[in-house]
């Protein structure tokens, strides 16, 4: 009886200092992964600090201009909604080879003021770089847009509506936190908010109010999660966005799907490449979600972001696996229709 009392008291003892262990380890974990969130946060506000005006062009390009804007509605101006942070805004500079061969079926519209080359707000160009504000560089919004032109008929238009901001946190989209997050943010992030009221969301979803007079809203493109590197309700996060984008747009989640782009990889040597885990669950919380994988995807110097030619391949991704999606959507809606029948 007593060896049974040792053995149970040595097997309890071995068990709470396991327990120990356990607790110490994942304590342990939860303050590396937070010490690893400061510091990659910091990383990116130095970016941003030491480059408070970024200017990846001259802006001396041509505005696009295409004659008279569009006044009637076409079902066949397919048009998307671009946000988040420095990738998605643009940050590579723009060469030569993207400002040629630019198809006149792929526009943009401007969603703020462009002094330099006379675009103004609200209006639609030829999508001629920069197509987020003046001064940003190449984004995958560029090739997204080629991309689809070369893989859609000759009678589609494709159409780019992109307010991002560098720097952001996905929170800033959120226009119940937005208030207080540009508050507490730094004067260069103030400064690019102020392009947009102070309110992204609402100018996004501004523009794209105006865009549904002519043409039909098929999907929204995000990059984003330097600045909330690792978090894992950020799926969560983007999930109110998307869900308020759609009620304020009234649009079908089926219709209008989500498609959400890694960052830079482990294998480039990415800085925030702990996020591409988080990312990877999009799907689960957003079943009208895609991921868009980076890996191949060049990414630039500072392993934040990507280079020119990581932009264009990234953008073509984003074309491609929209293509599939839109795809999966038309199957649906077949789906639905023989079901009321």
């Amino acid at each position: 009886m007593t060896n049974i009392y040792r053995y149970i008291t040595n097997k309890t003892i071995n068990i709470t200092n396991m327990k120990a262990i356990c607790l110490t380890v994942a304590l342990f974990l939860t303050a590396s992964l937070a010490f690893a969130q400061d510091n990659k946060k910091g990383e990116v506000s130095s970016f941003y600090e030491k480059n408070a005006v970024l200017n990846y062009n001259d802006g001396k390009n041509a505005a696009g201009e295409i004659g008279e804007q569009p006044k009637k509605f076409d079902k066949n101006f397919h048009i998307y909604l671009c946000l988040g942070q420095s990738n998605m805004e643009g940050n590579a500079r723009i060469e030569p080879q993207d400002l040629e061969g630019i198809p006149s079926r792929f526009k943009m519209m401007a969603a703020v003021d462009f002094n330099n080359s006379g675009r103004k707000m609200g209006n639609w160009y030829v999508a001629v770089p920069p197509l987020c504000r003046e001064n940003t560089g190449l984004t995958p919004a560029d090739y997204f847009g080629r991309t689809m032109v070369e893989k859609t008929p000759k009678n589609v238009t494709i159409g780019v509506i992109n307010v991002s901001i560098g720097g952001c946190s996905i929170d800033l989209f959120d226009e119940d936190k937005a208030p207080g997050y540009i508050a507490k943010s730094a004067g260069w992030l103030q400064g690019f908010c102020r392009a947009y009221d102070n309110n992204p969301y609402r100018r996004l979803v501004n523009m794209a109010k105006q865009a549904q007079k002519v043409g039909v809203i098929k999907g929204i493109l995000l990059h984003q999660g330097c600045t909330d590197n690792g978090q894992r309700d950020w799926p969560q996060r983007v999930k109110v966005v998307y869900e308020r984008m759609l009620k304020d747009l009234g649009l079908e989640a089926e219709q209008c799907p989500l498609l959400v782009g890694e960052l830079v990889s482990q294998q480039d040597n990415g800085t925030c490449s702990l996020h591409n885990s988080v990312i990877a669950t999009m799907p689960l919380e957003i079943p009208t979600s895609y991921v868009v994988p980076s890996l191949g995807c060049a990414g630039n110097f500072d392993k934040l972001h990507f280079t020119a030619a990581g932009y264009r391949e990234l953008g073509r991704r984003y074309a491609e696996i929209m293509l599939k999606a839109e795809k999966n959507a038309e199957a649906l809606a077949k789906k639905s229709k023989k079901g009321k029948k």
